[in-house]
């Protein structure tokens, strides 16, 4: 009898046992199940289960439900893989593990596509707010209210074409005063050494320094600021006379005679002037009288082709002032406004030279007494001081009546302006400030001086 009781109980374990083990397989495709789809659908294991839905999943025989091949319930698939464990964590055997396959084809089963709805009590979750890629921080220094304010300090800042031009003289004189306060004898030792450098010139550097020196003495000039402004004002009284544009109306033709050196540039400032003639509305004609200089007269001939205009010229070695007498007779033919001749260059000290451009000087007045009516003087600025003893011997052969100071943009002595004006006060009509043609420019006191004296960041 004790035999017959105890096999139903052994029997009745064996069936436990089984249902334990199926329960143990149904679980496992679940929690595979249920990784599977929070990778798919990327919820979020914040969500929680309603109390309803969590003691079924407690309850073993729900457990078996889920499991039997007939029945498939609907498994929440918002539970994370941490939460679904079994309460006895026993390793299944070898044998029991189902294949891959299996596994894929349970969990196909076991999780379908339907989500289960949320409890109406359970809030929502917040969806993850799309970043704002319109919304780009801006940088205080990029605004469009700081770009307005610092576009007048550029204009302030950037140089002119005088300060372009001047930039190596400036480079001294302008640097000077930048951090000065307070005003000593050797800052104005500095300044007479600064002026002499730029060529200024000595008479002209020691009549600037002793005024200024008078005026610190009697107390007018008390920091740097106002050292610079009353230099300014002395530089400005000693150039301000030679500002004398040259006025070509009246005179027809206007007989324009340009001499100088060799190498200063006579003959491409001849071409940027008729190209400022023309642009002003005057004819023009040229004359090559340059006729000693090999290829000059095919120079002026290119200008003259440059600018549409005629070009009278002969072969090399003519005579100039016979080439001249030609051009002029032409011109006044022709009713051209303004005719531009050009010379043979030459130095100064010597004496036969100078007498052959009298002779041209000469040889216009026979058919114009007033001829030439302007003698132009080109002067190289980087000469210096030499450009004083060149305008004394032409003054003397020819009667300079205005000058033009070239090549300013490739010298630091631009301060020979000054000494020029003081000693012959003869009219600066123009200034070269560049290779273009539009950088020959009218000669302005005011610009220049501030140029001079500018201490603007040139390298812009």
């Amino acid at each position: 009898m004790s035999s017959e009781k105890e096999s139903p109980k052994k029997s009745e374990k064996r069936g436990l046992f089984s249902r334990w083990r199926r329960k143990n397989k149904a679980i496992e495709p679940t929690e595979s199940a249920a990784a599977e789809v929070l990778d798919t659908q990327a919820i979020t294991p914040t969500e929680q289960l309603s109390d309803s839905l969590q003691e079924s999943l407690k309850d073993p025989e729900s457990l078996e439900q889920v499991a039997s091949p007939d029945v498939v319930a609907p498994v929440a698939v918002t539970l994370p893989v941490t939460s679904v464990e079994p309460e006895v964590p026993v390793e299944a055997p070898a044998t029991a593990s189902p294949p891959a396959e299996a596994s894929a084809s349970s969990a196909a089963e076991v999780s379908p596509p339907v989500q289960p709805t949320a409890p109406a009590e359970q809030p929502e979750p917040e969806k993850a707010k799309p970043e704002p890629h319109s919304e780009v921080l801006e940088d205080p220094s990029t605004k469009p209210e700081d770009t307005e304010l610092a576009k007048p300090v550029e204009k302030k800042k950037r140089p002119n074409r005088f300060s372009r031009a001047l930039s190596r003289t400036s480079a001294g004189l302008g640097a000077f005063f930048l951090g000065r306060k307070e005003i000593s004898d050797e800052l104005l030792e500095e300044l007479e050494t600064l002026l002499l450098m730029a060529d200024v010139g000595v008479d002209v550097t020691t009549e600037i320094i002793s005024e200024l020196t008078d005026r610190v003495k009697r107390g007018e000039l008390n920091d740097s600021d106002t050292l610079k402004a009353e230099l300014h004002r002395v530089l400005l009284d000693i150039i301000s006379p030679c500002e004398q544009a040259l006025d070509v109306s009246g005179k027809q033709p206007f007989v324009l005679l340009v001499v100088g050196v060799n190498g200063v540039g006579k003959t491409t400032t001849i071409g940027k002037l008729a190209q400022r003639y023309q642009k002003e509305g005057h004819s023009v004609m040229l004359a090559a009288g340059d006729t000693f200089r090999a290829a000059a007269v095919e120079q002026l001939q290119v200008w003259g082709e440059r600018n549409n205009v005629q070009v009278v010229a002969q072969h090399t070695g003519a005579d100039s002032a016979s080439v001249i007498y030609d051009a002029i007779e032409s011109a006044k033919a022709k009713n051209i406004d303004v005719l531009i001749a050009d010379t043979a260059g030459r130095l100064h000290t010597k004496s036969n030279l100078m007498e052959e451009l009298e002779k041209v000087k000469r040889v216009m007045a026979k058919l114009d007494e007033a001829a030439p009516h302007e003698v132009l003087l080109v002067l190289d600025a980087g000469t210096g001081q030499n450009a004083l003893n060149q305008m004394h011997e032409f003054n003397q052969a020819v009667g300079i009546t205005g000058l033009a100071l070239t090549k300013l943009d490739g010298t630091a002595k631009g301060g020979v302006a000054f000494a020029l004006s003081r000693r012959f006060k003869v009219p600066l009509r123009y200034v070269g400030l560049g290779e273009g043609v539009d950088d020959l420019q009218v000669f302005r006191a005011e610009d220049y001086v501030k140029a001079v004296l500018s201490d603007v960041d040139n390298g812009l």
